[in-house]
Order: C-alpha cells, then structure tokens, then sequence
C-alpha cells in the first residue's frame, strides 16, 4: 500500500480534540469534543462504549430562519431526548457562525431532562465547539 505524498487537502493529524470528565448524578461522564477539518464530533458516555450515534446538520435555505436535520445513524431511533440533544447542540454551534456538521455519539445510563441539560451546559460552555 503506498501512502501518497502528493495529497492536495492538507489535513491536520493528529485531529485537534479535548477530553475530561465529570460526575453527573453520581455517573462517570467522559466526553471528548473532536474538531475536523469539516466537522465535530462529540462523545459522551456513561456506559464505556459510543451508543447512539446521531448526524446534525444545519440546511442551507433561502428564508432567514434556519432549518435543522438530525438522523440516527446507529442505535435508538425511538429515543426523542437523543435527537433533542443533537438538536440543541448543532443549533448552539451554527450560532457562532460554524456551518460544520455535527457527529453526535451519547451512550448514557439515564436519559431523563436534568441528564440532558447538564450534558449541555458543559458543552455549551466548552469554548472548542465555538472556535471556528
């Protein structure tokens, strides 16, 4: 396999991220923020693997409210919270101007309202996801 040195997009290796942890409602919560050249990902898990895997996107329209599509890749599709959560966060990142795509991956022990408004409130507050 040969490994081409005359690639034209450059790429930035490794990939820039941020990674902690914090105790929410007595659950270990690791989360990591990834930001790629074309989007972000954000991981946060309670159980030690992915979970549901959701894509968020801002629609590009001619009125002037802005539109939003979020789908399930993997996983619970009958989950409302989950996409809710992909939702509030792609609409906090295009607010800042990003128009990136978001890759959302949330395997959480509880999905009750006070789960997801301190898992949004520590991303909202994470000033990586509004870099651009």
């Amino acid at each position: 396999m040969e490994t081409g040195s005359n690639n034209s997009l450059p790429t930035q290796f490794p990939v820039s991220h941020k990674s902690f942890s914090l105790n929410i409602k007595g659950n270990k919560t690791d989360i990591v923020i990834c930001k790629y050249d074309d989007s972000f990902m954000v991981m946060a898990t309670q159980i030690g693997c992915m979970g549901t895997i959701l894509h968020a996107r801002k629609e590009e329209s001619v009125s002037t409210d802005p539109t939003f599509h979020v789908a399930v890749i993997f996983g619970k599709r009958d989950e409302p919270f989950l996409v809710a959560c992909a939702r509030q966060l792609i609409e906090h990142i295009s607010s800042y101007g990003s128009t990136r795509p978001l890759v959302l991956s949330l395997g959480l022990k509880d999905h009750s309202p006070i789960i997801f408004e301190e898992h949004m409130i520590t991303c909202y507050g994470s000033k990586y996801i509004k870099e651009e």
